[in-house]
């Protein structure tokens, strides 16, 4: 093109291209959506079309392409933010706090994020990360969280234990968990299950192991009901 050659030898050509605010984002993946070739010319380089193609990248939330004559283009990158996993089947991702997927590309990195389990959990992830932002004590136990008939939610901890939520009233039931293991160190014991959904009640199931010992009579740590029997 006659216009991006003179523009080029009249020293308008991109010279250097600036980026910053990339995190999850490679180099490599802003330069090849920015199509950048030698020569090419910053005056007529098209700012919004690489704007465009720069959103599509999976991590891009927004981005701000500038031309700064004479030759640098500045490229500002505002990432998503990874909020939770999502597994549904074989498949996990790292999702944001709108619930849509950033990408499938799952490590260590992201490690301590809950991971939401079942089709739909996805967009309800806020609700029971709200809940448990109020029992800190409890969170750090929480590794994942499985939407129940798109109803309530199953919480499974480090240790192996689930947890039955209510449908209502969460908050509470949370509540009541972290004030008996204070008590009497409910979740250190040999429980498979402690289910919540009860408000009069709490009610335990051993895990396997602590059921055999108990009808072979030996001693063990099984939990007890909240108004003292055994369960």
């Amino acid at each position: 093109m006659v216009s991006e050659s003179l523009t080029s030898a009249a020293g308008f050509q991109i010279a250097a291209v600036k980026l910053s605010g990339q995190k999850e984002t490679t180099e490599f993946e802003i330069l090849e959506a920015l199509e950048i070739q030698q020569g090419t010319s910053l005056a007529l380089f098209d700012a919004s079309a690489a704007r465009e193609r720069l959103s599509h990248i999976p991590w891009v939330d927004a981005v701000s392409v500038q031309k700064l004559y004479p030759g640098t283009l500045q490229v500002r990158i505002d990432e998503r933010e990874a909020y939770a996993l999502w597994q549904r089947g074989d498949l996990l991702s790292v999702i944001d706090s709108k619930g849509q997927v950033i990408s499938d590309d799952v490590d260590g990195r992201y490690a301590n994020l809950l991971m939401l389990i079942g089709h739909g959990a996805q967009y309800r992830g806020g609700e029971v990360l709200d809940a448990l932002d109020a029992v800190p004590e409890l969170r750090v136990r929480v590794r994942a969280a499985r939407l129940v008939s798109d109803r309530r939610w199953d919480l499974l901890l480090e240790n192996g234990i689930t947890l039955r939520l209510p449908e209502k009233d969460v908050a509470r039931a949370l509540a009541d968990v972290v004030t008996m293991d204070a008590e009497n160190g409910l979740l250190a014991r040999d429980i498979a299950m402690i289910d919540l959904r009860l408000q009069d009640r709490v009610v335990v199931r051993l895990t396997d192991e602590a059921a055999l010992r108990r009808k072979a009579g030996t001693p063990d740590a099984g939990a007890r009901r909240r108004s003292g029997a055994d369960t």
